[in-house]
């Protein structure tokens, strides 16, 4: 497994609680906050997906 994917992966979750936090306490710019870093995550779970799919290619 990529260490992208771990650290993707920890950046949605991180996302999801800041976002739950600023819902909860009505601070729109902490939701927004962490609804970007939740896509952030995302993206960078993709990467390091992706990079596990080429190393598992070429291992082939």
């Amino acid at each position: 497994m990529d260490k992208d994917r771990i650290a993707g992966a920890a950046k949605q979750v991180k996302g999801t609680i800041k976002e739950a936090a600023g819902k909860v306490t009505g601070d729109t710019k902490t939701e927004a906050e962490g609804k970007a870093e939740k896509v952030a995550g995302k993206v960078q779970n993709a990467v390091g997906g992706a990079k596990d799919a080429a190393r598992d290619a070429l291992k082939e």
